[in-house]
């Protein structure tokens, strides 16, 4: 035990400095802070609602609770009912056994609601596509107003994705055709 002791007292402190801020993740927050005030006048609240996936796009939505994204922080929060949701994160081909339940979410969700469909599942049905088990992709099942394609989409992708959702892009420019130029 006394070596360990010593080495550490030798050693001191290792750590690495905090890792600098993405600019691009910078301008996100910002934008959906500004959108989120502007649109809604107060947080924005989320209903993810799994209808299927392999769960990796649910890692990354995760990941958008972490310290380093932080969504919090700026306003954005996740609720477990619908009907105290602004915006569906719907993830996954839509599967059979699902589709009542995500028309159910759908309609329980108060108006003015948006839907997201998020990762290649979600947007185009991916390697699933219409089958016995499956209806495919979510705009099969319910209206979807922004598709953010990836396998899985990172969690700038679905930040932007999201801002994209609340803010639709303005004819300047600074959003093309796709979330990811947002």
């Amino acid at each position: 035990m006394f070596p360990i002791l010593r080495q550490i007292l030798r050693t001191g402190i290792v750590s690495e400095p905090a890792p600098d801020a993405d600019p691009a993740l910078v301008l996100v927050k910002q934008r959906l802070d500004t959108a989120m005030r502007e649109k809604l006048g107060r947080a924005l609240v989320i209903r993810h609602v799994d209808a299927g996936s392999c769960n990796g796009c649910e890692l990354e939505i995760h990941a958008l609770g972490n310290p380093y994204y932080n969504l919090e922080a700026i306003g954005i929060k996740f609720a477990a009912s619908p009907r105290h949701a602004d915006l569906l994160l719907v993830t996954g081909p839509v599967a059979k056994n699902m589709e009542v339940a995500l028309k159910r979410a759908y309609d329980a969700t108060p108006a003015p609601k948006l839907v997201v469909a998020v990762g290649d599942c979600g947007c185009t049905g991916g390697v699933f596509g219409e089958s016995y088990a499956s209806c495919g992709r979510v705009a099969n099942v319910i209206p979807v107003d922004v598709a953010i394609p990836g396998c899985p989409p990172t969690p700038l992708q679905l930040m932007q994705g999201i801002l994209a959702a609340i803010a639709p892009p303005a004819d300047d420019g600074a959003c093309a055709s796709s979330p990811a130029d947002c």
